[in-house]
């Protein structure tokens, strides 16, 4: 099995490019199913989803928009427990299919803040699409719309995920060895 070190932990892949590239495409052709005739914004969640979204988005087959939100809730391998708006949506939302984009849903706070805060816009509705979701590690109940794997509550990284700012460029996901 393939494994890389980042600063003092060692990873071992646990999803590989090509999965990652199938699911993706599965997952795009689902919301291009599900939200035709619309014309829906999705809003990313930097740092995380970058690259996630920026794949799902080129499935996307019909007129719609993307933008960005920065949110925060991890410290080296640890979720802190509190989010933190640092950048917000600038693009009307009123009336509108919202698709969140999301690299990553553990324990679902960012998840219910997101919702919570884009619903106080008036949308259509709120979707949301997370290429991973650790079920064991969920604090809240939260509906994640368009989940691209189910996976254990271990750290994880690559494919926009990051240790300490490391490792978000690797084209396979790791776990923690």
């Amino acid at each position: 099995m393939e494994s890389v070190i980042i600063k003092d932990k060692k990873f071992e892949v646990s999803i590989t490019a090509s999965a990652i590239s199938q699911r993706v495409k599965e997952l795009g052709a689902k919301l291009n199913e599900d939200l035709k005739n619309t014309r829906p914004i999705f809003v990313s969640v930097l740092n995380g989803s970058f690259l996630f979204a920026a794949d799902l988005f080129r499935e996307i087959k019909m007129d719609a928009e993307i933008t960005f939100i920065r949110v925060s809730s991890y410290e080296g391998t640890q979720s802190t427990g509190s989010v933190k708006s640092v950048v917000g949506i600038k693009e009307s939302l009123e009336g509108r299919t919202v698709v969140i984009i999301e690299d990553i849903v553990d324990t679902g706070d960012t998840a219910v803040y997101l919702i919570n805060e884009l619903k106080k816009q008036n949308p259509k509705q709120v979707l949301f699409a997370s290429l991973l979701l650790k079920p064991d590690a969920l604090k809240h109940p939260v509906k994640i719309d368009y989940v691209g794997f189910e996976v254990p509550n271990d750290f994880l990284v690559g494919y926009g995920l990051d240790y300490d700012g490391l490792g978000r460029n690797l084209k396979d996901i790791y776990t923690l060895a």
